[in-house]
């Protein structure tokens, strides 16, 4: 998908869930740290050099001009939308997939095939959900009182 189609595509996304849940609690979240898309497009490639499996990047930083996305390009164009719509719609939320595994996440938990998490990685994604979105005044905190 390009950048041209991704932005229209989320917001049909969205309105499709609000035409039938107009006030259900709806968080949008971001993709997590991958360094290897952060800034370049794909496709992807299985590359077996070191023996073991892993995933590079095919696509050429340049082509992001032409509107190839990477996983920057996909953050900002989602909290763009959710900062455009929140304004008619305080039941939309954004979470950034980095503050669920960012950099810090990354240097403890490497991606072992430099796309997917490991079990441990996996795990803190779960915590960091928990904590960010069930707790510390998170979206889905349950109000009391």
């Amino acid at each position: 998908m390009r950048l041209r189609a991704f932005s229209p595509a989320i917001h049909g996304f969205l309105d499709t869930i609000r035409e039938g849940h107009p006030t259900t609690p709806l968080l949008l979240v971001s993709p997590v740290l991958c360094p290897t898309h952060e800034n370049t497009p794909g496709p992807l490639m299985p590359d077996l050099e070191t023996g073991t499996l892993q995933f590079k990047a095919t696509g050429d930083p340049a082509e992001t001009a032409a509107g190839r996305l990477t996983l920057t390009i996909i953050r900002d164009v989602l909290a763009d939308i959710v900062k455009q719509r929140a304004a008619e719609d305080s039941n939309l939320h954004y979470l950034d997939g980095l503050d669920l595994y960012g950099e810090s996440d990354h240097a403890e938990f490497p991606l072992p095939d430099a796309i997917h998490p490991s079990p441990e990685g996996h795990r803190r994604i779960g915590e960091n959900f928990a904590k960010l979105v069930f707790a510390n005044n998170g979206p889905f905190t349950t109000k009391t009182g």
